[in-house]
């Protein structure tokens, strides 16, 4: 796995600015490659009257390898990345020669579930995003212990999510509503899969990602203590950690 690049994508709703912490010590093992997806970060959103579905943001992912001429790649990414990572698993299975999912999971949302992204996704697109969006989501995002003694933490998230536009936004949760389940996909893989998540992840608890790993043929579960929903931001040396005692001889 050591000669394949490692490409890792974001979570909602930030951009690839929260894999900083990550990187550097990544980077001295591999090649690493965080895009910012599709309405968010840097990398506007396309103009389309097609339905938003995160199968799009999967074929962004393989325009961007082709573009790099990268034949396969690890890839992985953090609950909204995860998702994408398991659209591009689905369409482009060849492509992905290991799986890193970061605080995700594989099933589809409940019907709660996506009824709430669908009125986000609509107050979004009428009020913007300043403000509301951040303190909704802050309690789920991070975990409590963060939350109460880790003010630059919550700062950072706090700015990341204020940065994102509210078109972006909007698509991006009307994409998450739409998605499959990608269970079946991962247990086809066949290629060794490094599942990550935080203690006190609210969003996607340990028993997602424990089922994650049991579903993949060769998976290995890691479990951040103290860590909520962004592992990357909240736990980033022990992401970090966890991915290089994984990755050397694992991609085939």
């Amino acid at each position: 796995m050591a000669d394949l690049p490692l490409v890792l994508l974001h979570a909602y709703p930030v951009d690839a600015r929260m894999w900083n912490a990550v990187r550097e010590p990544l980077a001295a093992r591999t090649r690493v490659i965080t895009p910012d997806q599709r309405g968010l970060g840097r990398t506007p959103l396309p103009e389309s009257d097609r339905e938003p579905s995160l199968d799009d943001a999967a074929r962004d992912v393989l325009v961007l390898l082709d573009r790099l001429e990268l034949e396969r790649v690890v890839l992985g990414g953090c609950s909204m990345g995860g998702y994408v990572t398991l659209a591009v698993l689905r369409a482009a299975p060849e492509r992905v020669g290991g799986l890193v999912l970061v605080d995700t999971k594989a099933t589809a949302d409940t019907d709660e579930a996506r009824a709430n992204r669908l009125t986000a996704a609509e107050r979004a697109e009428s009020e913007g995003t300043a403000g509301w969006l951040a303190d909704a989501m802050l309690p789920n995002l991070l975990s409590e212990d963060t939350r109460s003694s880790r003010p630059e933490v919550v700062a950072t998230v706090r700015e990341l999510i204020d940065a994102q536009p509210p078109e972006g936004v909007a698509w991006a949760q009307r994409a998450m509503a739409a998605r499959p389940d990608s269970t079946q996909a991962l247990r086809e893989a066949g290629v060794p899969t490094l599942v990550v998540v935080g203690e006190h992840d609210a969003v996607t608890p340990p028993e997602a990602a424990r089922a994650m790993a049991e579903a993949a043929p060769d998976g290995k579960l890691v479990v951040l203590p103290g860590a909520g929903h962004l592992t990357p931001l909240e736990a980033p040396e022990g992401v970090a950690t966890a991915i290089l005692d994984w990755l050397p001889g694992q991609a085939r």
